[in-house]
């Protein structure tokens, strides 16, 4: 058995992160795997912002869009295989999930649809979640799984600072959306931060807009889920909201398998 540190991190363009000082805090975070998403670039445009980061195999899935959306997995070990999307053509155009395969889990790296403003997508981000979902439970009949990512919602009232104001009137807070993340902790996937640390309020992401962040007006939306067989494994969940190249923070999961 080996204990494994994962990252995950929606760095909100991979390039102006790295001028941020985002080779300095992966140091820090010391991890053995990092997920990142919303890279905002081309496959190659990725390669080349991480030219300078050593120990680590990189894989990236982008959008078909240039400069959207986008995931990539940056792994000390050398996965068993990597697979780009969920197989849906209609899903598969935005570079929003990628796979890695190790011996013991796949870890799923996601950056789930946001609604967007007026909730124009929420209807295509419901099916989303529905295909997302069968895709992860698949996968889970071969072996157990990691997901993490930007899931864009807020599970329950504690996971925002303004619930009241933000319920089916925002993107990420919507009756449909939370219904969604039920589906996924319902289908036995458990939230592992909540999992370790019950009901401490903590918030991955702040907007930019009003000072959101030096108030702590935030919202977790980052989540490490995973699969009941590896619930024992786990050791620590944190998030880190002292990084600072991005809206987002990273957050952590420590498991051995």
């Amino acid at each position: 058995m080996t204990k494994v540190k994962l990252v995950s991190w929606n760095v909100n363009g991979i390039r102006a992160s790295v001028k941020k000082g985002f080779f300095e805090s992966l140091n820090q975070l010391g991890a053995d795997v990092i997920c990142v998403q919303e890279t905002k670039a081309q496959d190659d445009q990725v390669q080349e912002a991480l030219s300078e980061l050593e120990g680590y195999h990189v894989f990236s899935n982008s959008a078909i869009k240039k400069g959207y959306s986008g995931t990539a997995i940056l792994s000390k070990e050398a996965p068993l295989s990597i697979t780009s999307g969920i197989g849906i053509e209609e899903h598969d155009q935005e570079g929003r999930v990628l796979t890695a395969e190790y011996d013991g889990y796949f870890l799923i790296n996601v950056y789930v649809p946001n609604s967007s403003r007026d909730l124009v997508r929420l209807d295509y981000r419901t099916k989303w979640d529905k295909d997302f979902l069968s895709f992860i439970k698949n996968l889970e009949d071969t072996k157990p799984v990691v997901v993490c990512g930007d899931f864009n919602v807020a599970h329950k009232d504690i996971d925002l600072a303004r619930p009241k104001a933000n319920y089916n009137k925002t993107a990420g807070f919507t009756q449909k959306e939370i219904d969604g993340m039920d589906n996924f902790v319902g289908s036995g996937l458990l939230d592992t931060y909540r999992l370790v640390n019950g009901e401490q309020v903590q918030y991955s992401w702040w907007s930019y807009r009003a000072g959101a962040r030096e108030k702590n007006i935030g919202w977790r939306i980052d989540y490490f889920l995973v699969s009941e067989a590896l619930s024992k494994e786990i050791s620590q969940a944190a998030i880190h909201p002292e990084y600072l190249e991005s809206d987002h923070c990273p957050i952590s999961l420590e498991m051995t398998v």
